[in-house]
């Protein structure tokens, strides 16, 4: 299944500096295993990993941008988010709180590299979500702090949240327990046909 994966990080901030090889190389693992990225449209950590996604020679997954704007104008000209790195973007309308939501809404699994704020909205928004979680240690920011904040916070999910230090290992997890939620569900490689394999379902 073409499952979309969220990238979530800081647009802005010293992990932009310090980790944007590493959501480069996340952005590149979910593309060269042929799913689909999803990021907030934005600049800092998210485009690095739009940018590691479109770098993959060959056939490769899709790159989808959630824009806070509601125009490709408004996108551009206001919020001065970029573009080239997308092969769609949906312009939610929302600003950033609501496309936020969005995002992780429409998104299988949520991945977090670096982070501040907006991605500890984005964090808890899919944790209550029920989505499958993973975050990459090392890379600064919420991403590091979050397994203290864990610890101490009860949060729906937070025991099966995903944990790894190398970009591409994180990615082959998180798309292995996607595998295994989605287990009950057969896709025949079609556009058209999606059935489950429980008995009286399909």
């Amino acid at each position: 299944m073409r499952y979309q994966i969220c990238v979530s990080g800081a647009a802005s901030g010293d992990t932009v500096t310090t980790s944007h090889q590493l959501a480069y190389e996340l952005g590149k693992a979910i593309s060269a295993a042929g799913k689909t990225l999803t990021t907030g449209a934005t600049v800092g950590l998210p485009h690095y990993a739009a940018m590691g996604a479109v770098s993959v020679t060959g056939k490769r997954g899709i790159s989808i941008g959630f824009s806070p704007a509601s125009s490709f104008r408004e996108h551009v000209a206001t919020y001065k988010l970029p573009t080239k790195e997308f092969d769609y973007i949906n312009f939610t309308g929302m600003e950033y709180v609501g496309r936020d939501v969005h995002l992780v809404r429409s998104s299988d699994a949520v991945i977090t590299v670096g982070g501040r704020m907006g991605s500890l909205h984005e964090l808890a928004t899919a944790l209550e979500s029920r989505k499958v979680c993973g975050i990459l240690l090392g890379s600064g920011g919420l991403a590091d702090y979050a397994p203290t904040l864990l610890e101490n916070i009860e949060a729906p999910g937070a025991r099966d949240i995903i944990y790894d230090t190398d970009p591409a290992r994180l990615v082959a997890k998180v798309i292995d327990a996607l595998d295994k939620k989605y287990a009950d569900f057969q896709h025949d490689g079609t556009d058209n046909h999606v059935s489950a394999k429980r008995s009286g379902r399909g």
